[in-house]
């Protein structure tokens, strides 16, 4: 079982997770591309992946991730924002919530320690099938090859 106290931690604090991401973003050259998309649309991005962190670990099947990643990766594409800059970013918002998790404190007895590894461990499996899809929606965008379903 995941630690909920982590993940209902993170969801509470989601506005500060979000602008501590946004000021990380808006200040590195690695991601400068993603300054070619509308301020309140990355807002609303990144908001959405911390404050319903529960449904994208757990609540949401590896199609509907694939879907709305490979998405996001059309779009990005064809908003002209480069991939490495994407990626980088997904990075960022990652490393984001990992210095968050420490400095909470990941577990405070052996059982919250079970269940805080159990959670990092899916959050490193989702954001990294996260890029994975990104870098389709890229493929297909660039060949394309663009449809809605990504799962055939």
């Amino acid at each position: 079982m995941l630690s909920l106290r982590l993940i209902q931690l993170i969801e509470t604090h989601s506005d500060l997770l979000t602008e501590n991401l946004l000021g990380t973003l808006g200040s590195a050259p690695e991601c400068a591309d993603l300054l070619k998309i509308p301020p309140g649309h990355l807002r609303a991005r990144a908001h959405e992946i911390y404050r319903n962190l529960a449904d994208c670990l757990i609540g949401e099947t590896g199609a509907e991730i694939a879907r709305r990643y490979t998405a996001l990766g059309i779009e990005r594409a064809g908003q002209g924002v480069a991939l490495s800059h994407v990626v980088w970013a997904i990075h960022a918002t990652k490393r984001n919530l990992w210095t968050f998790l420490e400095r909470e404190g990941l577990a405070d007895n052996p059982i919250e320690l079970n269940r805080s590894l159990e959670l990092l461990a899916l959050l490193d499996r989702f954001f990294d099938t996260a890029i994975y899809f990104v870098a389709v929606g890229y493929e297909r965008y660039h060949s394309g090859h663009i449809w809605n379903s990504c799962v055939e």
